[in-house]
């Protein structure tokens, strides 16, 4: 069931509707969310729920162990063991088979044989968000800074609630699981915003984002030899934009439909494309992901308390985990790796000049030299990160390289869509914070009218194939 598809909303409307009849009784509100967020997960992907249901059994065990315990050795054992097991189910779900493909590859010159048999196991959708949920909460609970007093189907509800669970954001138990006691409220303006903001998420989607992808990017990473250097080009930067309106569309009908159901997710992105170096990119793109990597693996790490050795270290092993949590395939670690080595060539620069420019002044020219290195950087390994192999990949770098002009088979349509893309994605954020404060004003009627019109627009724009979220195979 897709975000984006007139069932999903459908279904939203009958879970909002049912919620808000109970909302001031405490098990029956949770009831629905959990009954329908067990629904929603079980239309993608039924039998792997139960994956789900060990793993908040084994959690829901550990954190009940910290609330009791003050021994610092076992409370360490404890998060050990929850770590541990979260990361055993994503290694065995979806790095088992690159794993085994690995270890074949590597053996086989030493006469090692490893099974030819694909293990065939079905990745349960949203695991790799789940599980860094999960470990955050027992982290937390660790530090503190959560409660374990909740009951083993509120933290299944936790790692399950239907709007984010198959793509994120990550959601930390402050923002989701320590609100469950609260009685929920939601102002006709709120509801407002929060539709406005689902809007904005299926235009972002489904017509940016779909446009590009069907008009460009997939004909063009499917056969680059078929298309100029100069088209190859433009379908690296397409790409970097879909991306973009694809996930940060996701994002916006995720943090709109929690909204409406009174509970607010954290932000996702800040127009990250206008970041001046990467610090600023990872501190802008998929902001969830990246504060969990800095909270949850770098600081423990040691983070920038360490020697400066160690700092670099700390950065490489952080983006190429970071790297490889995206999908089982080297390549993903590779594309960390050169973000790693960019990062750590940054740090090293601040450190010879004595300073970070963010505590500067920094001119336009400058400013504008930094956006133009970081968006360069950012496009040229989105290639690896969109092809289906290094091969591949490699095969489109040496494509542009030819340096062959002609952007013929570039339509107008995705002429269009990129400009609207670039405008759209450089508009402050106060304009589309002013776009929601002019729609809740409007009369009931003429919001449903707009939205309708909103509705008729994605669909005459919109590909005619529905295109399944990126970040799904993830």
């Amino acid at each position: 069931m897709p975000s984006t598809s007139i069932s999903y909303l459908a279904f939203l409307a009958l879970v909002f509707a049912l919620y808000w009849a109970v909302h001031r009784h405490r098990v029956a509100r949770l009831g629905v969310l959990l009954v329908s967020s067990l629904y929603f997960y079980t239309v993608w992907t039924p039998l792997p729920v139960l994956v789900f249901f060990w793993g908040a059994a084994v959690d829901h065990l550990i954190v009940r162990g910290l609330a009791r315990t003050q021994s610092s050795r076992l409370r360490k054992l404890l998060v050990t063991a929850s770590v541990v097991s979260n990361l055993g189910m994503l290694a065995t779900f979806k790095y088992a088979e690159l794993f085994r493909e690995t270890a074949r590859s590597l053996l086989a010159p030493w006469g090692i044989e490893v099974r030819q048999e694909p293990f065939g196991l079905i990745l349960p959708i949203g695991l790799s968000f789940l599980c860094f949920q999960a470990i955050s909460y027992v982290v937390d609970v660790y530090r503190g800074k959560a409660s374990a007093e909740h009951s083993y189907l509120e933290h299944l509800l936790y790692l399950l609630f239907f709007p984010r669970v198959v793509s994120g954001p990550i959601v930390r138990a402050s923002a989701l699981l320590d609100r469950f006691n609260d009685v929920p409220t939601l102002t006709t303006e709120q509801g407002g915003r929060a539709m406005y903001r689902i809007a904005v998420g299926l235009v972002k989607k489904m017509v940016i984002a779909d446009v590009l992808g069907s008009g460009l990017v997939d004909p063009v990473f499917g056969d680059p030899a078929a298309y100029t250097s100069a088209e190859c080009a433009m379908a690296a930067v397409a790409y970097t934009f879909e991306l973009y309106f694809d996930f940060s569309g996701y994002s916006d009908i995720a943090i709109g439909a929690a909204a409406l159901l009174g509970f607010e997710f954290p932000e996702n992105f800040a127009r990250p494309y206008l970041a001046k170096n990467l610090f600023e990119f990872w501190n802008r793109w998929h902001m969830s992901l990246s504060s969990w990597l800095r909270d949850y693996l770098y600081i423990p790490l040691g983070g920038n308390r360490a020697s400066k050795p160690r700092v670099l270290f700390n950065l490489m092993t952080v983006m190429v985990l970071g790297g490889l949590w995206h999908g089982a395939d080297w390549r993903f670690a590779v594309w960390g790796a050169v973000h790693g080595v960019g990062l750590c060539i940054t740090r090293t620069w601040w450190w010879i000049r004595g300073g970070r420019p963010e505590k500067e002044s920094v001119s336009w020219l400058r400013a504008g030299v930094g956006m133009l290195f970081t968006f360069t950087l950012v496009v040229l390994t989105r290639v690896v990160f969109r092809a289906p192999d290094m091969t591949h990949a490699a095969e489109f770098y040496e494509r542009m390289l030819l340096f062959i002009p002609g952007l013929a088979n570039v339509s107008m349509l995705v002429w269009i869509m990129l400009a609207v893309a670039v405008v759209s994605h450089a508009l402050p954020m106060k304009l589309y914070e002013l776009g929601g404060t002019l729609f809740v004003r409007l009369p009931v009627p003429v919001r449903a009218v707009v939205l309708v019109g909103i509705g008729l627009g994605i669909r005459h724009l919109a590909s005619v194939e529905a295109r399944p979220y990126v970040y799904l195979q993830f």
